[in-house]
């Protein structure tokens, strides 16, 4: 008789966990009820029984962690929870919970309210730390589904305004269980992107749907990373009545992906426009400066003139009465200088040489006492008409009578 296989309690768990792993795999099989007691401990464990609306018997517990679950949940809203069925030591069977999912129009609704109003109290939504978009961009990081209306509606518009923008295209699921790691992934590459490289904004984009089409973009984790982008993002989901989380946390909200495009670029004909304007204001100002210095040199020039004039005006009297003057002062010269020629002829020592007078010198000096010259002392002795020269042998009487 064989021996039976005997396994440690532990060993059993293991092999009934791993049967129900390969068995009962999270992606294909997804269980759906009613939260009850919902509870997180410690920030970070996330324990709550999954009921069924028709068997009020029937529950199965799940048990999550704030790490990979995000989003605001309660008791009784209706959700569908991915996960492992698993039984732990102490023989409980659980669902170790992947994802949550609320479910329903009413469920949907009262998650993105209740976390809404989370992301406003953190400040998620302060319009004091949106970013402004560049006017003219050169690059533009598009995310959404090339399968949707809203990629060739962003398109066609972005060329019809402005062209020569370079386009980052990142295919994504906008809806369905691919659609939130897809967007996230596509986030997290635009804004891992070296500066050089980088886009100028982000554009996250969809048409329009009901609350459970729109999930991914009502998606906490999704709404975190718009928020956390690098790069300013620009979100425009749905109609005009659509409003998503994303919208709310984004830098620019657009109504439509078509108001996206518009949102992103300016259009050639308000450009050309503006440039018209510009050209008429520089224009006018030019105009009206170039009128203000031609009066300020008029003004000038009447200035100068009336200096010049009155300038021209003294200098017209100053000459007549310089005229004038030089006219007294002239007859007065004349006058004068004929006085003094008189005179000067009166005192011409040449006349009174004339009339026999002499004038005698001693060493180039004029002699006027006989008692300087001593006998034998040359003397040049001038006349009328020329000049000679003596010696003194006599003064006042004394010493030799013969003269030479």
């Amino acid at each position: 008789m064989t021996e039976p296989h005997i396994l440690s309690v532990t060993q059993y768990l293991q092999i009934i966990n791993t049967v129900l792993r390969e068995h009962v795999p999270s992606q294909e099989i997804v269980v759906e009820g009613e939260l009850s007691g919902f509870t997180i401990k410690d920030g970070k464990w996330i324990i709550f029984d999954l009921k069924d609306e028709n068997d009020a018997k029937a529950k199965v517990a799940c048990f999550a962690t704030t790490f990979k679950v995000t989003g605001v949940f309660e008791n009784g809203m209706r959700v569908r929870v991915f996960g492992f069925p698993s039984v732990k030591p102490w023989s409980t069977f659980q669902i170790d919970v992947q994802s949550i999912e609320p479910v329903g129009e009413g469920a949907l609704k009262r998650a993105y309210e209740m976390l809404k109003k989370k992301l406003e109290l953190e400040g998620l939504f302060d319009v004091g730390r949106k970013r402004a978009l560049p006017r003219f961009p050169e690059r533009i990081g598009l995310i959404t589904s090339r399968d949707a209306a809203a990629y060739g509606d962003f398109l066609r518009i972005l060329n019809n305004r402005w062209g020569g923008v370079e386009i980052l295209f990142s295919h994504v699921h906008v809806q369905g269980k691919e659609s939130v790691p897809e967007i996230l992934s596509a986030l997290g590459m635009f804004s891992d992107m070296s500066e050089s490289d980088r886009p100028d904004m982000i554009v996250l984009t969809r048409g329009g749907g009901s609350l459970e089409d729109l999930h991914a973009f009502n998606d906490e984790a999704v709404a975190r990373a718009v928020y956390s982008s690098k790069i300013p993002v620009v979100c425009g989901v749905g109609h005009e009545r659509d409003e998503s989380l994303c919208d709310f946390v984004a830098d620019v909200r657009a109504s439509t992906p078509s108001n996206a495009a518009e949102r992103c670029v300016p259009s050639r004909q308000d450009v050309l426009y503006e440039m018209e304007m510009m050209t008429r204001q520089m224009e006018q100002r030019l105009t009206d400066s170039l009128a203000d210095k031609k009066l300020v040199v008029e003004r000038a020039t009447r200035t100068v003139r009336s200096v010049l004039d009155r300038e021209s005006q003294r200098l017209l009297v100053s000459a007549k009465r310089l005229r004038d003057v030089f006219g007294t002062w002239h007859i007065r010269l004349r006058d004068r200088t004929s006085s003094l020629e008189k005179l000067l002829r009166q005192v011409d020592p040449k006349r009174i040489l004339a009339r026999g007078y002499s004038i005698v010198t001693v060493a180039g000096r004029i002699a006027t006492d006989a008692g300087t010259l001593s006998i034998g002392t040359e003397i040049a002795v001038q006349l009328s008409r020329g000049t000679f020269d003596a010696e003194v042998v006599r003064t006042n009487g004394k010493g030799k009578q013969k003269l030479i």
